[in-house]
């Protein structure tokens, strides 16, 4: 275990100084100096609670989200009544309060009506309820009435569709580290650090998406699409990022297509025979007139779903979609399904959000807390390096150079991957800074030892390293699950908590261990010492 040839020297202190060289802009940027222009600068992101920025809490409506599900469902009650055959005579359909009613002037056609109906309602989740409920009064007049199951989860997608909107809408500002989460049933939490101006935050989340159904040209040629080049009567899309394959961009009819204002709903499905997960969509009464003639004439071509200028899908047409409901296919896992069905109803905001709080939070408590964590790590650092080093003397040494570059390390890997530092990361990073002197202090006692029982210096270093470590890893196995499921299950502070602590404890574990015994290694060659001071 302490052979280490020229070959390993390098790499490992190649890692170690190309991940310390990392943390040189964030260091430079806390010093106020100046990072030279054209060099890279891969620096750690400070959170709302170190950098300030805007926050502002959003509510949803469920009222609104009732009203919607009522004059979508009278428009579709007009279309599936309109189609019946033989007609049925009917009232004027009405929608008063909160209820779709209309009569049936034939009594004799109620059963008719009731089948008619029945596919216009779908399960509630997993509540075994039905969204609608249709019930008859006195003898011929229905009404159709929304289930409490339904409207609260018409209200959860409303709000999983407005997170991921909001989401899109942020990211456009090319934003750090946004944090936006639902906050309760009917509330969306967004904090954006470093912007100052939340002013700029509501207007842009009052943008709406564009969503939009295309027909692909598949007579356009590929060197063509791939060099922008638009055979006429088409347009060139790029894919969506992580949706391209084999090609990153896609030649669709510029005309005849439909837009995504005429989509009332996509939802995660399965398919019933090979349990694989699929996407249904459905339209409105005009949607689905247009997509059903749209599919009737081209069985066999690809359309292209297109959110905000991007191709999120190209599925095939395999035969006529009639009905105005439809569901793609594809290479899905449930995870991926489930995002497209959001894309999709992420066409635009499926509900008002109302601003009921705001504020702009300023940089000055960032600072202070920046300030007293470093003092708390100065103080921490130079406690531990006096106590190692008087403890194990040579030993302690390595130890506290280990901890100097694990310190290093963090920030370089942080500033490298685009974390957020928040004040919790803070706390952990301080944590880490104790935890890693654990490795060192369970090696430099097992070699304590394994020396008192008689073994010569290299023997007891070699075993005080190969058995100690097993402890280590173990140890650090554990505290990497636990962080992993704050990271999992954790929001905001909790996952940058976690987030330094995983960097921290794999650093630790890389400088307390592998550095310390490549330098222990080569000193014991070098000096050939009859004894160890520990």
């Amino acid at each position: 275990m302490l052979d280490f040839p020229r070959w390993k020297v390098i790499m490992l202190w190649a890692v170690a100084l190309a991940c310390a060289l990392s943390a040189l802009p964030t260091l430079a940027g806390m010093a106020g100096v100046a990072w030279p222009a054209g060099v890279p600068e891969p620096k750690v992101n400070l959170g709302l609670d170190l950098a300030g920025g805007s926050h502002i809490l959003l509510e949803a409506d469920p009222a609104q989200v009732r009203n919607q599900r009522v004059e979508g469902m009278e428009e579709s009650v007009r279309t599936k009544l309109h189609a019946m055959t033989p007609q049925v005579r009917v009232s004027d359909i009405s929608n008063a309060n909160g209820s779709i009613n209309f009569q049936v002037e034939d009594p004799s056609k109620i059963d008719a009506v009731r089948e008619a109906m029945l596919p216009l309602t779908n399960g509630a989740g997993l509540t075994g309820k039905r969204d609608w409920t249709i019930t008859v009064v006195d003898g011929n007049r229905f009404v159709l009435t929304p289930s409490q199951e339904g409207i609260d989860q018409a209200v959860t997608q409303a709000m999983d569709t407005a997170v991921e909107v909001v989401r899109k809408r942020i990211d456009a500002l090319g934003t750090k580290e946004p944090t936006i989460i639902r906050s309760g049933p009917r509330r969306i939490l967004v904090q954006v650090p470093g912007l100052q101006d939340p002013q700029a935050l509501k207007n842009l989340l009052g943008q709406t998406a564009k969503l939009e159904f295309k027909l692909v040209d598949q007579a356009a040629l590929p060197s063509d699409v791939a060099q922008g080049i638009a055979p006429p009567g088409d347009e060139i899309v790029p894919f969506a990022e992580g949706k391209a394959g084999a090609a990153p961009k896609l030649a669709v009819k510029r005309l005849g297509g439909i837009r995504g204002d005429e989509l009332t709903n996509a939802q995660l499905s399965n398919n019933s025979q090979t349990n694989a997960a699929t996407v249904s969509i459905t339209f409105n009464s005009d949607g689905g007139a247009k997509f059903a003639k749209l599919t009737s004439m081209n069985v066999g071509k690809p359309f292209a779903i297109i959110l905000d200028g991007k191709v999120l899908s190209a599925p095939t047409i395999n035969e006529a979609i009639l009905g105005g409901a439809a569901i793609i296919s594809g290479n899905f896992t449930t995870d991926s399904a489930n995002q497209l069905a959001i894309s999709l109803r992420s066409g635009a905001l499926p509900v008002d959000l109302k601003v009921v709080e705001e504020r702009t939070v300023g940089p000055d408590l960032g600072a202070d807390s920046i300030r007293k964590g470093m003092i708390a790590m100065g103080v921490g650092t130079l406690a531990l390096a006096i106590f190692i080093i008087v403890t194990y003397g040579r030993f302690g040494v390595y130890a506290c150079c280990a901890l100097a570059l694990n310190m290093l390390m963090i920030l370089g890997i942080m500033g490298v991957v685009g974390t957020t530092l928040t004040l919790p990361g803070i706390a952990g990073f301080v944590l880490t800074i104790g935890a890693a002197v654990d490795a060192n202090v369970l090696i430099n006692e097992r070699i304590r030892e394994e020396r008192h029982r008689g073994r010569r210096v290299m023997q007891a270093v070699e075993v005080g390293y190969k058995e100690a470590t097993r402890a280590i890893f173990d140890a650090n196995i554990t505290n990497i699950i636990a962080a992993s499921l704050m990271f999992a299950f954790g929001s905001g502070p909790v996952k940058g908590f976690a987030v330094v602590l995983i960097i921290g404890i794999m650093t630790s574990v890389f400088t307390a261990v592998v550095m310390t015994r490549m330098w222990v290694s080569q000193w014991l060659r070098r000096a050939r010492p009859a004894d160890l001071n520990l």
